[in-house]
């Protein structure tokens, strides 16, 4: 009987139940398993320890496949640069890389035989818009918005003049660090949303901008925060769930968790039995 030798203990009784008639030797020994009373016995906090943090690592395994087996549902795609618009030049902002341009920043510096005259301006290709609306005189401004700012359907976007200096100053974007330009733009018909973040200065009417980052929303008609470069989805996808477990799991650990209760029952015996034969 050495194959149940490892399922007792040294303070069970042998066994001596009779055979009934028909019965051999193997049934007898498993019923008299199954009939003797069982006491309970504490867990000692190292196996309870094991338990938890198993049975967390599992459930994040379980976590991330799920995460890893639902659809892509769109992203923020955030591009970095540093591109210095000076006296007269232009930027052709292609936002989705298509190589369709979406918006122009162009820079406009000029002198007549009174006075000079700097400009900066956001023009955006046809059926695109730039955040802002019409001002004084009619001029269509466009916002110079904060960090956090909400870019979307809600917002007006009939702007173009960012900041000029002709004998008095006009426009948001004067000596301005960190700012951000929302706009909205077509992709295969459809309408997207996006910033560009920019820092102009203003010396002696030159208007100088600095071009530093932009981003759009890959979801149709979503808004987006102003500086924001990454969804916040994306850190549910990299949880790794071997770092929830610092104790090193046993062979087939996990093969008894996928069991259910009826496998992590049989774990928790064999530790016990373990446990009794090396005291």
């Amino acid at each position: 009987m050495e194959a149940f030798g490892l399922l007792r203990t040294r303070t069970w009784p042998p066994i001596d139940t009779p055979l009934r008639q028909g019965q051999n030797e193997s049934a007898r020994l498993e019923e008299d398993f199954v009939k003797r009373p069982r006491n309970p016995s504490k867990l000692s906090e190292s196996i309870h320890q094991h338990l938890n943090m198993y049975a967390l690592a599992a459930s994040a395994a379980g976590v991330g496949l799920f995460a890893l087996s639902q659809p892509a549902e769109g992203r923020i795609v955030y591009t970095p640069t540093h591109h210095v618009i000076g006296k007269n030049g232009r930027y052709k902002l292609d936002l989705n890389h298509d190589k369709i341009t979406d918006i122009t920043l162009v820079d406009t510096y000029g002198c007549n035989t009174d006075y000079c005259y700097g400009r900066l301006s956001a023009i955006p290709a046809g059926g695109n818009g730039v955040e802002g609306k019409r001002g004084f005189l009619s001029i269509p401004f466009a916002y110079a918005l904060k960090h956090g700012a909400l870019v979307g359907p809600k917002q007006p976007f009939s702007g173009q003049l960012m900041a000029s200096d002709n004998m008095g100053t006009l426009g948001q974007w004067l000596n301005v660090t960190n700012g951000y330009l929302g706009f909205k733009f077509e992709i295969k018909g459809k309408t997207h949303y996006g910033w560009a973040r920019l820092t102009v200065t203003d010396k002696n009417v030159v208007i100088t901008a600095t071009l530093t980052g932009y981003a759009y929303e890959t979801i149709a008609n979503k808004p987006i925060v102003a500086g924001k470069t990454h969804d916040v989805e994306k850190s549910a996808q990299q949880l790794n769930p071997a770092s929830l477990a610092s104790p090193t799991p046993e062979p087939a650990t996990l093969g008894a968790l996928a069991m259910g209760s009826p496998g992590l029952s049989i774990w928790r015996r064999r530790d016990l039995v373990l446990t009794s034969e090396d005291n």
